[in-house]
């Protein structure tokens, strides 16, 4: 570790000297309410979600049928939902799950309509059958939703279609997102995973052009989450080939020598020594001629440090055929992917828990809605639904959020419609609200609520264009969903403000140990693997400490308590791994006694961690080269011991 001036890993002020972990300083819950996410608007999906969503009204509108055009609206808007730039097949499987389920849940809505407390029961049904299958995966997790969502919005539809006719106008306007979303793929198969990793050497380019500063914490974590999302973008599209397709092949290895080009880059982090502007200049060339796909240019990278050696690496593979790949093994026959889908289908206590959560929740408003006889009634458990859904953070936050985006909606939506725009209008404003879904969704759930409160609006209470009542009707709708979601699903619902982070920050650091051990060792193995196990475990921490602490009850307390020590393990991971590329390019390796007291130091913390207590002092290594290792340990300790975390074991 470096006696320097350094970044504080939250705010980003520059500090004289290592900031002791104990002050490093977690946003305020009330401001990440509000905070914007930084991301990158990405236009090309907010065109597509703008074309599916207002191509089949244009259509009704042309063929006098938009009523039709509005149904099929609903099907893309489903889809739209679901929709992710990346590869093919993702997008494929992501909406191939999310709109089917969309459909089967607003036709079993449909026809529940007309049956009073049935249609009651019916959705409380599919609640707890989305929070189950959201237990799967990501892309389950994304069809529960769907299921659910319009579950509740065919209940709606009673009396207006047919529930089979409705469905499958519902379907067509699915399948043509589906289509806009993957038409490209006969003539652009490869372009999104190309353009993945080209992504890493951008990434990696802005790394080694701020190493020193204070903002190379930040770039390290951004490199670290597009080499992460390249992993899974080839993973999982080669995983779906065979072995047999050569452009696939291809990609994939220049992904794997990428590898020890971002170990290099980030042991150069590690170190706060910047490279020569030679070596940046040829991770942007080279970055260039993979997105391109064309053969690397002429690179002077004649110097025998671990960053040139990596990057000739990668320029061998940009110039020559690749090597030729083992074929993988046999596919899984149907039965044995039967049985692991079977597994997967075995949902633990805490699926349960939030099934009864979620359906208790659901119950409550359909009950309360139908006995305050709220007009258009859906709509609150349909607020209940989008804000109690699992995985997708703070359940306070999304409720706040959901409710101040939906005042700010339904004005604009119930306005719009008061002022019954004209058939070409109504079209123009449903591309805008359309196109600026995925920018929200993007930046901050309370913007989201903004842009699609008004679209769903428009496509659901068209009947009432003109008049200013549905204004009042549905802020009633959304406040009294939001109101379920906090005091019953959230204040009053054992659990839910428990703190979580102990247990998950003590298995993080079980998995740093192992990762030590391999990569320290002069016998390394496949220390990348773990390596990359290891940096994407911490982003979900870090990512799961974000969200906790936009919640002002002891879980929010709780994780602003916890994030020196969760800075501590990123800044120990980065240590080993500076480490581990001495090693693999020759340095002396340390002695195994040294190895294994920081693999027990670690061992330590995790089990101090689990039980309440501070840590137990280590010896430390006597090895040089695991000086900066040694200190970024002592400072965990350090941390651990700190106040905050005293108070939180108290």
């Amino acid at each position: 570790m470096d006696n320097h001036r350094r970044p504080d890993s939250v705010s980003g002020v520059e500090t004289p000297g290592p900031r002791p972990l104990k002050d490093v300083a977690a946003p305020h819950w009330l401001r990440q309410l509000a905070r914007l996410r930084p991301a990158p608007a990405d236009w090309r999906l907010a065109a597509r979600a703008a074309l599916a969503v207002a191509v089949p009204i244009a259509v009704g509108l042309v063929f006098g049928r938009l009523d039709l055009g509005v149904q099929a609206s609903l099907g893309a808007l489903c889809a739209t939902f679901m929709a992710r730039s990346g590869p093919y097949r993702f997008r494929l499987r992501r909406i191939g799950f999310s709109a089917p389920a969309g459909a089967v849940g607003f036709l079993v809505g449909g026809l529940a309509a007309n049956h009073g407390w049935v249609a009651a029961v019916v959705v409380v049904a599919l609640a707890a059958i989305s929070a189950v299958v959201s237990s799967i995966g990501a892309n389950a997790s994304a069809a529960g939703l769907m299921l659910l969502v319009f579950g509740v919005l065919g209940t709606g539809q009673a009396g207006v279609w047919h529930p089979v006719a409705a469905t499958g106008w519902f379907v067509l306007g699915a399948a043509w997102t589906l289509l806009l979303a993957v038409a490209a793929w006969p003539v652009r198969a490869t372009v999104p995973e190309r353009a993945a990793l080209a992504f890493v050497y951008s990434r990696l380019a802005d790394l080694l052009t701020v190493v020193g500063t204070r903002e190379s914490g930040f770039a390290r974590q951004r490199l670290t989450a597009a080499m992460n999302e390249a992993y899974d973008a080839l993973l999982t599209a080669r995983s779906r080939l065979e072995g047999r397709d050569a452009d696939y092949r291809r990609l994939f290895v220049l992904l794997s020598e990428t590898t020890p080009v971002v170990e290099a880059a980030v042991a150069l982090h590690n170190a706060r020594t910047p490279p020569p502007g030679g070596l940046v200049y040829a991770v942007i060339a080279l970055g260039a001629a993979i997105g391109e796909d064309v053969p690397a240019p002429p690179l002077d990278l004649v110097d025998d440090s671990p960053l040139a050696v990596a990057l000739r690496g990668v320029a061998r593979e940009l110039g020559d055929e690749a090597p030729p790949v083992p074929a993988d093994r046999p596919r899984p026959d149907r039965r044995e992917r039967l049985a692991a889908y079977l597994d997967a289908l075995r949902p633990g206590p805490a699926t349960w828990r939030f099934a009864a959560r979620l359906a208790f929740c659901v119950g409550l408003a359909e009950v309360g809605s139908r006995q305050l006889q709220l007009d258009r009634s859906y709509w609150v458990t349909l607020t209940v639904a989008l804000v109690l859904k699992p995985d997708f953070g703070s359940v306070f936050a999304r409720a706040v959020q959901r409710a101040v985006g939906t005042v700010f909606g339904v004005v604009l939506g119930a306005a719009v419609l008061a002022l019954d725009p004209g058939g070409w209008a109504l079209v123009a404003l449903a591309a805008l609200f359309a196109g600026l879904l995925p920018v929200g969704q993007a930046r901050n759930y309370g913007l989201f609520s903004v842009f699609v409160t008004p679209l769903v609006i428009m496509q659901l209470d068209l009947g009432q264009a003109g008049s200013w009542s549905l204004v009042s009707a549905r802020l009633i709708d959304t406040a009294v969903g939001c109101a379920i979601v906090l005091v019953f699903g959230y204040l009053l619902w054992p659990g839910s403000r428990t703190p979580r982070l102990g247990t998950e920050i003590a298995d993080v650091t079980r998995t740093l140990a192992e990762y030590a051990a391999r990569a320290l060792s002069p016998d390394q193995g496949d220390w990348s693997a773990s390596r990359r196990k290891t940096y994407r475990e911490l982003s979900d921490l870090r990512l799961q400490a974000q969200r906790l602490i936009s919640e002002p009850s002891r879980a929010g307390r709780d994780a602003a308590a916890w994030w020196p020590a969760i800075v501590g393990l990123d800044r120990i991971t980065d240590a080993v791994t500076g480490v581990a590329v001495d090693l693999a390019h020759g340095s002396a390796p340390p002695g195994r006694a040294d190895v294994d007291r920081i693999v027990a130091a670690l061992d330590e913390v995790g089990a101090a961690i689990r039980e309440e207590r501070p840590p137990r002092d280590s010896p430390p290594p006597a090895s040089p080269g695991l000086t900066a290792v040694t200190a970024n340990l002592l400072a965990l300790v350090d941390a651990l011991r700190g106040p905050n975390l005293s108070g939180r074991r108290r």
